[in-house]
């Protein structure tokens, strides 16, 4: 561990309990895994009479709409999970909280997500705009959550791998950033609009953070520079 801070310009952190991140990040695989799961439980089971299944299949297609959008987004929030700790070697109490928080922000997608499309199958578009809101301001909290870790990480660099650039989340925060704004756009134009705008937004959010996964500034290079340290005795 000291070598770890000496490679760190010679400056120690104040004396703090530092982990490694094996348990932590244990823990929210297994709390997205049963996210994901809670997702499916939302895909309405239509009742239907003879004959007429299909048509009742095809009228909730807004249901498989919202189930794709958050099972997608929290695959994505996986991925950049699995990005950020995979520059991150240690971890403190700072840190498991502010883990703790996103974890809490993602794991309450699967409400939003079910109160949006029960709102749209319904047709009552007063309802669907108070769903849309719920979810612009979840998503807007969940990338609350992310600003908090990247920040963390940013003022914390001696808990970060070798090669990894002190000033990489303090670039990284501006991705946080940006969900946020879109989110609290999507919430306006949800509410004074269409619901279904707010519903497209929803939809190009995971693909942007999916493209982005790797961080902003950094990606395959980041990668081979870790290689390469982790082969230099």
């Amino acid at each position: 561990m000291d070598q770890q801070f000496e490679a760190r310009d010679n400056k120690r952190p104040p004396l703090v309990r530092l982990s490694e991140t094996g348990r932590l990040e244990a823990f929210s695989d297994g709390v997205f895994s049963v996210t994901i799961t809670l997702l499916l439980y939302e895909v309405a089971r239509p009742e239907y009479e003879p004959g007429h299944l299909l048509q009742k299949l095809l009228g909730q297609w807004s249901t498989y709409i919202a189930f794709l959008s958050s099972f997608l987004y929290v695959g994505v929030i996986w991925l950049n999970h699995r990005a950020v700790f995979a520059r991150v070697r240690f971890s403190d109490l700072k840190l498991h909280w502010a883990n703790l928080l996103l974890l809490l922000s993602s794991a309450l997608i699967p409400f939003p997500t079910a109160i949006l499309a029960r709102a749209l199958i319904e047709g009552n578009w007063f309802d669907a705009r108070v769903a849309a809101a719920l979810y612009a301001l979840i998503g807007g909290a969940m990338c609350l959550s992310w600003l908090w870790l990247f920040h963390v990480l940013c003022i914390h660099p001696h808990l970060l791998e070798r090669g990894v650039e002190p000033d990489f989340f303090g670039k990284e925060r501006v991705r946080a950033v940006i969900g946020i704004a879109l989110y609290g756009a999507a919430g306006v134009l949800g509410w004074a609009l269409s619901p279904m705008l707010a519903l497209v937004i929803f939809l190009l959010l995971p693909v942007f953070y999916g493209i982005t996964s790797e961080g902003l500034t950094e990606g395959n290079l980041l990668r081979a520079r870790l290689r390469k340290n982790a082969r230099t005795p």
